[in-house]
């Protein structure tokens, strides 16, 4: 009898650690990212891939290469799939509200990193302070120009939090200095060939440019290329946003006056790790900010 009872304990031990792992990875997590033809959504999901597997999560990445309508049809295919929780990286904040809600009608928990949505229930949103990060690039600028001269700005997709935080820390810290003149503002959807066509533009229509603040690097480094072409390189300093190896290293190379650095890998692991919190009935920050770096050489 004796026997038979050790055997039954270590029996349902092992049926238990057997359930405790297939429970550890029973977890499916579908990540929505707006671009993986951006390097630094690209560092997002390497570093969201890299968390689940180290917790054992089943991890669906789709891809809505920067059209909202694509990304609405990709979470409801995500949905379908039955995931547990839904990790997104909009495209547009208003658009992705159908997306969010229809997650939320399917009882999925949403957590939203560095781009925020506009409306839905959203259980925890995981991003870097974009307008300090602005504001951060613009008190970066003054400084350089000594407080007065003539400044562009290359917006980001309209329509983002990224674009409107940046662009609003930006603004207010350039309204502290009444001799500095903002002299153009244009989108250039954060794509790198669009933000040379827009600095080819404003070269055009701009003998006089101290210089230009773009929301991301990609837009920073089209720009760079455009002025360079120019030939008006030494004129103006261009500051940039993500510290994308390729910025991070125009920086290194003085191509580049500075860019501000956020830390997409870890944004992609702790919303993974947000995640698992969720799933297991923890309470997560609505709002968990990951920290800024101003680069420069």
């Amino acid at each position: 009898m004796r026997k038979l009872t050790v055997i039954l304990a270590l029996s349902l031990i092992m049926v238990l650690g057997i359930s405790s792992a297939i429970m550890a990875q029973d977890l499916r997590v579908g990540l929505s990212v707006s671009t993986l033809n951006n390097p630094f959504f690209v560092d997002l999901k390497d570093g969201a891939e890299a968390k689940a597997e180290e917790l054992g999560i089943e991890l669906l990445v789709v891809d809505a290469q920067d059209d909202a309508a694509q990304q609405l049809s990709s979470i409801e295919d995500l949905i379908i799939k039955q995931i547990d929780i839904l990790v997104v990286n909009q495209v547009d904040g208003n658009a992705v509200v159908s997306a969010i809600t229809a997650a939320n009608d399917a009882g999925i928990p949403v957590i939203t990193v560095d781009r925020g949505a506009e409306g839905g229930d959203v259980v925890s949103h995981i991003a870097s302070d974009n307008v300090a990060g602005g504001k951060m690039a613009g008190d970066f600028v003054a400084e350089q120009i000594n407080e007065s001269g003539k400044v562009v700005e290359i917006e980001g997709i309209p329509g983002t939090s990224a674009a409107r935080d940046r662009g609003k820390g930006f603004n207010e810290s350039m309204a502290e200095y009444p001799d500095i003149e903002i002299i153009a503002q244009q989108p250039a959807g954060f794509n790198r060939a669009e933000g040379m066509t827009v600095m080819e533009n404003i070269l055009q229509a701009n003998p006089e440019i101290d210089a230009v603040f773009a929301h991301n690097d990609n837009m920073a480094l089209g720009a760079m290329e455009a002025v360079s072409a120019a030939g008006r390189s030494d004129e103006m300093i261009i500051v940039g946003f993500d510290a994308i190896d390729d910025a991070v290293e125009a920086v290194e190379e003085g191509n580049l006056a500075a860019t501000i650095a956020q830390k997409p890998y870890l944004m992609g692991e702790m919303a993974v790790e947000t995640a698992q919190k969720v799933a297991d009935g923890e309470e997560v920050a609505e709002f968990t900010s990951v920290p800024l770096q101003l680069i420069t050489e």
